[in-house]
């Protein structure tokens, strides 16, 4: 590709300088980001023209619009370090990432409670377990001759042991 006009590059800056105020103020175009590989595709300038080149010795030198990736950059950082996003989908992944951070620990609490709660079953039915044992022996002790005895069964609609009243 050979050397481009003096008016050409001028043309291409102010194509670049354009795109990059878009978008930092967050006209995205659809399925874009804020990086440079929108801004070049924005801009229509190829990407290489960002990035460091090679002279033939093996030296590098600067890219026709390194300078001006470098300035995205800069303000990009200034942007970011302001607290403003200007890549919507940025501030939705971090939005994101603090969600699910906040539903993994609600989960851990609520296995934590469930963890209790299937405890304090597991003991309420030792219990009952223990007890109905004992009732059967108990009753079995009734029903064979012991020195255990019944207790006179109450008639019905009166009262055990009298009136409270």
């Amino acid at each position: 590709m050979g050397r481009i006009s003096d008016s050409d590059r001028a043309r291409n800056e102010d194509a670049i300088r354009a795109a990059m105020d878009r978008l930092l103020r967050g006209e995205l175009p659809p399925g874009g980001k804020c990086d440079l590989k929108t801004l070049a595709l924005e801009s229509g300038v190829t990407r290489t023209g960002f990035y460091p080149k090679k002279n033939r010795d093996g030296t590098t030198r600067q890219g026709p619009y390194q300078h001006l990736a470098e300035e995205f950059e800069r303000r990009l950082s200034a942007l970011r370090e302001a607290g403003a996003t200007p890549d919507p989908r940025a501030a939705q992944v971090k939005r994101l990432k603090s969600q699910a951070v906040e539903l993994k620990n609600r989960l851990a609490e609520q296995q934590g409670q469930l963890a209790e709660l299937a405890e304090f079953k597991q003991r309420a039915l030792s219990q009952i377990a223990a007890q109905q044992m004992e009732i059967q022996r108990l009753r079995e002790g009734l029903a064979a001759q012991s020195n255990l005895r019944a207790l006179p069964r109450a008639q019905a609609a009166t009262a055990p042991y009298g009136s409270c009243s």
